[in-house]
């Protein structure tokens, strides 16, 4: 059997089900031109996920195994690689529209092998008794822990393979239907190398599971994660996102550490959304429920993006983003609330100033925790759901630590007037700007806006 082995959001070797496949293998990493060509030139991501291909092909090569490396587009390279007589192409699915139409196009020239290797559980794994998809996170949660008692998630260990007879140096990039060999190089990509202050895999799990002189670090996971100044993430989104830790290494890692059920709560929570892109594909662009789309106004969104809110908590989350590629779980659901309510605008621009940015990136539990911000998605919860920033920071970082780490301005400012937007609005400040709507009034007309489309449907 002579296998494709494509690597795609599995940059690793191990415990990964591609090399559990033996026979004579090709193994495959593709900048895909499609998704680059978008991309600004000094988008961090594609120096984080660069650094990782050249590592994945140093850890293959220790194997005896090697990494070829294409530039192009992917239906065109596997369409010439299909053609030197290999049997099928394997790799790990993945649930957004680019992807599966791309692996469509793929499997109509060659056998497309699907591997479950991206998350806990297959697409169809966990269902209602009717077989139909579950809709809230309560009752797929509680099947979900069924399912996981059910599951082997021994480490996947490695077949034995021989490597295609074929050159494995530098970039091979496609144009025009021809192959050039090019240096391994970034900037063979048109992409310049960014810095990226990223702690390593190693160091990261040794303080998940020991946070000296706390004790384990999950014990207090539940209680401090959502606070904004305390490292009380895993910081694993990343390593997760891009596959360079398996999340079945991670279930088995943390599955004896005090505190590990909240945190294998939020990786199934994880499943839930890709789960849910899966079965309702139209979310990825469209509101699930209510056809209120919030209000095109660009004046607002490139204040917005410009971190010149006028919301402290609001202003210092974007710096974080737009300066590091990161940004806190709770600060993002604070900045999707402000977004699409205070702000009304369409959760879709939010979403996508989000993908242009993040480095953990991923696209189901990024639109749909945009559109449970919105109160337009699956979620039970109605429109009516509006997070105060100003009780927010008061609650999350009570001593101002996160805000004035990114907003440098406010230094001097006494904590307690990062919470008062009366305060603000009246002090004049003169390196900050003054809130650019009023949270009550603002909210306010956000819930008449859903409450008027809803009762005009109610009369239609």
């Amino acid at each position: 059997m002579k296998r494709i082995l494509w690597f795609r959001r599995d940059l690793r070797v191990s415990d990964n089900s591609l090399l559990s496949l033996g026979g004579e293998v090709l193994p495959i990493f593709i900048f895909d031109t499609n998704i680059l060509d978008l991309l600004d030139v000094n988008d961090r991501r594609v120096s984080f996920i660069f650094d990782a291909v050249v590592k994945l092909k140093g850890d293959l090569q220790a194997l005896g195994l090697d990494l070829k490396i294409y530039y192009g587009k992917p239906q065109e390279i596997l369409r010439h690689l299909a053609s030197l007589g290999f049997d099928e192409v394997c790799a790990s699915g993945d649930y957004d529209a680019y992807a599966k139409q791309r692996d469509l196009e793929v499997s109509q020239f060659i056998h497309f092998r699907y591997l479950s290797d991206t998350y806990i559980f297959k697409p169809r794994e966990v269902l209602k008794e009717d077989k139909t998809p579950y809709f809230v996170f309560t009752p797929f949660y509680k099947k979900a822990l069924l399912v996981l008692d059910t599951k082997d998630f021994s480490k996947v260990e490695i077949a034995s393979h021989t490597l295609h007879t074929i050159c494995y140096d530098g970039i091979y990039r496609l144009e025009n239907g021809n192959f050039s060999e090019c240096d391994l190089a970034i900037e063979t990509l048109a992409f310049q190398r960014v810095a990226l202050n990223q702690m390593d895999l190693n160091t990261k799990l040794k303080s998940l599971a020991c946070k000296v002189p706390y004790g384990c670090k999950l014990a207090t996971y539940k209680l401090e994660r959502d606070f904004l100044s305390l490292d009380a993430t895993s910081g694993l989104s990343v390593e997760l996102r891009f596959g360079i830790l398996g999340v079945r290494e991670l279930l088995r890692f943390v599955q004896d550490l005090e505190g590990s059920e909240d945190f294998i709560r939020q990786l199934i929570f994880r499943d839930f959304y890709a789960y849910l892109l899966f079965h309702f594909p139209r979310i990825e662009n469209e509101n699930y429920k209510y056809s209120f789309n919030g209000i095109e106004d660009k004046q607002k969104y490139e204040v917005f993006c410009s971190a010149k809110t006028g919301v402290p908590i609001i202003d210092a989350a974007i710096t974080q983003l737009i300066t590091t590629g990161e940004m806190h779980n709770r600060a993002r659901m604070i900045v999707a609330s402000f977004f699409t309510k205070d702000l009304l605008l369409p959760w879709q621009w939010g979403e996508k100033f989000f993908a242009q940015h993040l480095l953990d990136y991923d696209k189901a539990s990024n639109v749909l925790s945009w559109q449970w911000s919105a109160g337009t998605g699956v979620d039970p919860q109605p429109y009516f759901r509006v997070f105060n920033p100003y009780l927010q920071a008061k609650k999350f970082d009570k001593d101002g630590v996160y805000i004035k780490e990114y907003l440098p301005e406010l230094l001097d400012i006494n904590p307690k007037n990062l919470y008062d937007e009366e305060w603000l609005l009246n002090a004049h400040l003169l390196n900050y700007p003054q809130p650019i709507v009023r949270h009550k009034e603002a909210s306010k007309i956000a819930i008449e806006s859903f409450k008027n489309l809803i009762q005009r449907k109610e009369d239609d």
